[in-house]
């Protein structure tokens, strides 16, 4: 469950793409010029980055050096091998050459976002909060609060899906092989706990309850 800007101008491919995600359950950002995606950026972080090089405005290659800690697969008609070698030296973690199969794409895009998972299972940040997990421990407004083992695993989930519900069978399911004893019913604890921890540094509810599916960390 990840949230992927797709940048193409063709909206047929950016339809097709954009289909074939959100059947895997991600979530979709689409722009269609160089000058979009920019501003997109400047507003939202997404997991993942599907770039297209031949765009109106900006270019592809003219973007990706200003996209920062976001993993960018390339997805472009441009098939000399130099222009796969310099792009994937100047910073793209993968190189898709047009026409595709969808299901490759797909792989690629899973692997990357298990990369990205890998990458920052022991340190994520988002807004005021940072996360650190080997620790079990999180810092608000340069104030650190130590963590349960299962508030960690909770809120590492919800941070890693900023504004989006994570309904509650989820949770349960992601964090089950850190925390196997949380059930249902405990979570509800867990979750009122960790708010009570945040707020009491700053007076902010960063989780709320979304009804009927789960919970949502405000970022």
């Amino acid at each position: 469950m990840a949230k992927i800007l797709i940048t193409d101008d063709d909206a047929n491919i950016s339809d097709m793409i954009s289909e074939a995600l959100m059947n895997e359950g991600h979530t979709v950002i689409k722009a269609y010029s160089g000058t979009e995606a920019l501003m997109v950026l400047s507003h939202s972080k997404p997991d993942l980055v599907l770039l297209d090089l031949m765009l109106p405005g900006l270019t592809g290659e003219e973007i990706l050096p200003k996209i920062k800690d976001i993993p960018v697969i390339i997805v472009s008609a441009k098939a000399d091998i130099s222009d796969k070698v310099g792009l994937l030296m100047g910073g793209a973690a993968d190189y898709v050459t047009k026409p595709f199969n969808i299901s490759e794409l797909l792989a690629r895009v899973a692997v990357q976002l298990r990369q990205k998972d890998r990458s920052t299972s022991d340190y994520i940040t988002c807004g005021e909060l940072s996360l650190f997990c080997d620790r079990l421990s999180v810092t608000v407004d340069d104030t650190e609060i130590q963590l349960t083992r299962t508030e960690c695993a909770i809120l590492k989930l919800l941070m890693q899906n900023p504004d989006m519900p994570v309904g509650k069978t989820t949770i349960l399911d992601k964090i089950s092989y850190d925390t196997p004893d949380c059930t249902e019913r405990s979570l509800k604890q867990h979750i009122s706990n960790i708010r009570h921890k945040l707020s009491a540094v700053n007076g902010r509810d960063h989780i709320e309850a979304v009804y009927g599916i789960g919970f949502r960390f405000k970022s």
